[in-house]
């Protein structure tokens, strides 16, 4: 089984739309997990149904008992993330603040503290109507420790990919170079760049290129909206040889990626024609490399 993650330095660069067509093409061999857990949106596209819903835990949030509490203060003392107030003659703590760091708990001669588990999300096993899997999920609001999300998405991807015996996982990471994009590369064995043609495009695409150098993946890159700046996109053509990167292609500026989105669909069902071979030889190439 072999694992192709679709990452982008920044947002906006039709990372998604991309995935989706390669989703399309391909969907007889792979299960799709959508990594980007703080902006899901494959299932725009795919529309999943029948889908296996789990709870998501994930990190602590102090709580104090005010029966317990004798208002010694000591936990409000020891806390360096002011979550600690007092309320009503004895304390509280601000959940908002708390990082669930445990220490309260630990210093509170009263054992007036417990550390209660987080849903922060819930991750979901879907059908899709191109037929392959779609593994997926939801961030609570607010919620932090999206990587740990993120390697649990994975994790489903490939105990699913295993049971219905396919070839390829095509992941589509989150953007940046943060947290969840870290999570989405751990285990790949193929990378896809998506960049678009302008200054903070490629200076983004520098950015995530170093973190996927220090992982040791390889990696190609696709060139969105290529028409709109050629020198950057010249730029980008130069850097991308420099440091040998496998340069899969250009795709121009094309209207079909709104039109596409607008109506809940993926570039191939817009417009096949004109994109069917295009994403195909993609898909090709990303076999032939991996």
């Amino acid at each position: 089984m072999k694992e192709i993650v679709i990452i982008s330095g920044k947002g906006g660069t039709g990372k998604s739309s991309i995935c989706a067509a390669l989703a399309y093409v391909a969907k007889e061999e792979l299960v799709v997990a959508d990594c980007d857990v703080d902006a899901a949106d494959l299932h725009l596209i795919l529309n999943p149904k029948n889908s296996e819903v789990q709870d998501f835990y994930s990190g602590v949030l102090a709580e104090i008992d005010p029966d317990k509490c004798i208002a010694c203060g000591l936990c409000q003392q020891i806390c360096r993330f002011a979550a600690i107030e007092p309320h009503e003659k004895t304390y509280r703590v601000i959940d908002l603040e708390c990082e669930g760091c445990g220490y309260c708990y630990y210093v509170c001669p009263q054992d007036a503290i417990t550390l209660i588990d987080q849903n922060v999300g819930k991750f979901l096993i879907s059908d899709t109507r191109y037929g392959c899997t779609l593994v997926h999920a939801h961030l609570g609001i607010g919620a932090d420790n999206s990587g740990k999300l993120v390697a649990k998405v994975k994790s489903e991807a490939k105990t699913r990919a295993k049971t219905e015996q396919k070839a390829y996982i095509l992941a589509d990471g989150s953007p940046g170079i943060g947290c969840p994009v870290i999570a989405s590369l751990a285990g790949a064995d193929y990378v896809i760049l998506v960049t678009e043609s302008s200054k903070s495009g490629l200076s983004d695409l520098k950015r995530v290129q170093e973190l996927v150098t220090k992982f040791q993946i390889p990696s190609a890159c696709i060139v969105n909206k290529a028409d709109i700046n050629p020198g950057v996109t010249s730029d980008i053509h130069k850097y991308l040889a420099k440091n040998k990167i496998h340069h899969m292609g250009d795709i121009p500026y094309a209207e079909d990626f709104h039109k596409a989105i607008a109506m809940g669909r993926c570039l191939i069902e817009e417009n096949e024609t004109r994109w069917l071979p295009i994403f195909s030889e993609y898909w090709h190439d990303i076999k032939e490399k991996i």
